[in-house]
């Protein structure tokens, strides 16, 4: 018995690695094509991976109408939240991304507090200001005053990218649906793909990804089969066969997974300022999620 539960542990730590250096993989890309063509690539990977795991699986292709009316906002919700965090790493480091991402749970916390009339203790909310001043921080470069909106154009859309992953996590929380974990995802990504393949069909586009090198196929296939696929079904059964505080937990792991890959592939420099700023934030996300 521990010895499954230290093999789901791995897994779901396995799962949190792939999501943490895909920042890398993405910042990488970035030198050969567009974000938008980036998305669509991940998109389709990840599809063809999930159907044939669907099909092997013996999975239900059944529709259902108003569960795919609602995956339909979530897939606009989705597919605009990659586009602007891809777009900001353009203009940002794959280290600042990370822990940028990592404040999605404070955004969850004041849009449930609004909307929902979720209430937020005192200790959440001393979280939600210790992660504000951790970010600050880290978008500032250790002075509050110097945020530009020029400037720091790619930690602003980054932010952006944390929050409308907030609003997907607070519309996907309250709504209801009949397919499976797998399926969702699946249907999810085809409809993601449905909508943003249609502004991005050019003969630019199409030669970018013929000419693409081998290095840039790795990275679409890493980030489509490993951070799109396989992580998520992982995700998706953790959460089904475990609670969700102790899977969740591991995403505190993310933004410093990111940092180590940064450093290590595209060598970003580490410095003491944003591994203070980094730690503030994760601090606050977890003192928000644990109260």
């Amino acid at each position: 018995m521990t010895n499954t539960k230290s093999f789901r542990y791995l897994l779901i730590l396995l799962a949190v690695i792939f999501w943490g250096t895909s920042f890398v993989a993405t910042k990488t890309l970035l030198t050969e094509i567009k974000p938008v063509t980036i998305i669509i690539l991940r998109l389709i990977t990840a599809s063809f991976l999930l159907t044939f795991i669907a099909i092997y699986t013996k999975r239900n292709f059944s529709l259902n109408l108003k569960s795919h009316g609602w995956i339909f906002i979530l897939a606009l919700v989705a597919v605009f939240h990659l586009w602007i965090q891809v777009t900001g790493l353009q203009f940002t480091t794959a280290a600042n991304t990370g822990w940028i991402i990592g404040t999605a749970p404070v955004f969850m916390a004041v849009m449930g507090l609004i909307f929902f009339k979720e209430k937020i203790t005192a200790l959440a909310f001393g979280g939600i200001i210790l992660a504000i001043f951790g970010l600050l921080m880290l978008i500032g470069k250790g002075d509050v005053t110097s945020i530009g909106l020029i400037e720091n154009k790619g930690d602003l859309l980054v932010l952006g990218s944390a929050f409308t992953w907030g609003v997907y996590s607070m519309v996907n929380k309250k709504i209801s649906l009949t397919y499976s974990p797998l399926m969702t995802i699946l249907y999810l990504f085809l409809m993601m793909a449905v909508i943003i393949i249609p502004f991005n069909i050019s003969r630019e586009t199409l030669s970018s990804v013929v000419n693409l090198s081998m290095t840039g196929w790795a990275m679409v296939l890493f980030l489509g089969l490993f951070c799109s696929g396989i992580a998520y079904v992982i995700w998706a059964q953790a959460l089904r066969d475990m609670e969700s505080s102790k899977v969740g937990a591991f995403l505190y792991l993310e933004p410093l997974i990111t940092v180590i890959a940064a450093w290590f592939f595209l060598r970003e420099e580490i410095t003491l300022l944003m591994i203070i700023s980094g730690l503030l934030i994760t601090l606050g996300v977890i003192i928000v999620n644990r109260s």
